[in-house]
């Protein structure tokens, strides 16, 4: 009797833990994993970051597979241009993607000679270093990088390819409830641009706020759990590092 009565104490202890998790998750913050490189040199392959689940209010993706609880946002929050989001990709509605937000609801953007018009205003670009090398994929590519300075002051750090960079574009005109993203390594990002694939996000659709990095690893250099590699592997210096 008294075995019995452990074993189904633990299991009362294990289905408490899973709820708390749970609560946790869907209403303060979920962890995630960066497995391109869409967004270097802010996020690398192989960071884990901290994603705010309360900094927009909640959707139905807010919480684990996405169920049909409630329409729209409750307790919503309009994000700021320039914040790294976490968002359910319209093509699906399962996959998560992670960009900066670039256009608001109404804004015309548009791509002139590599630049970036926001409203027929250009984006200040300030040129960092014109040898930089990045991978897009297993693949290294030469790459700019310039810090991007967006209409509200917030800053940050993109790059562009030097031998076939995206130059021009039709205006992408932002349509009301929606959002415009684009990842930091510009030339090797599947973002709205694509609106096939991604394209205009409904406000909806987002998940959180990318807030901290808590743990990385050179994952092309091994695993996390060659627990023996760990001295060559491990990014000490992202530990705990406030996102931009």
């Amino acid at each position: 009797m008294i075995k019995k009565n452990v074993i189904i104490d633990n299991v009362k202890t294990l289905i408490y833990a899973l709820i708390i998790a749970i609560i946790i998750r869907s209403l303060l913050v979920q962890p995630f994993y960066i497995p391109s490189s869409s967004m270097e040199l802010n996020l690398l392959v192989g960071d884990r970051l901290f994603v705010t689940k309360y900094s927009y209010g909640y959707s139905k993706h807010s919480f684990p597979f996405s169920p049909p609880i409630f329409k729209n946002r409750i307790f919503e929050k309009s994000p700021a241009r320039g914040d790294i989001v976490v968002f359910k990709t319209p093509y699906d509605n399962r996959t998560d993607y992670i960009k900066r937000l670039i256009g608001l609801p109404g804004d015309t953007i548009q791509f002139i000679d590599g630049n970036i018009y926001i409203n027929n205003n250009q984006v200040l670009t300030t040129l960092i270093n014109n040898k930089e090398v990045l991978y897009c994929g297993s693949q290294k590519i030469n790459v700019s990088t310039f810090v991007e300075k967006l209409p509200n002051n917030k800053s940050y750090v993109v790059s562009y390819r030097n031998d076939a960079s995206y130059q021009n574009s039709d205006k992408y005109i932002v349509p009301d409830n929606h959002y415009f993203f684009l990842g930091d390594n510009r030339d090797c990002s599947k973002d709205s641009r694509f609106l096939s694939d991604v394209g205009y996000v409904h406000k909806d659709n987002l998940v959180g706020k990318a807030q901290i990095l808590f743990f990385s690893t050179k994952s092309r250099k091994g695993s996390i759990f060659q627990i023996w590699k760990w001295p060559n592997i491990i990014r000490y210096e992202r530990f705990f590092k406030k996102l931009n």
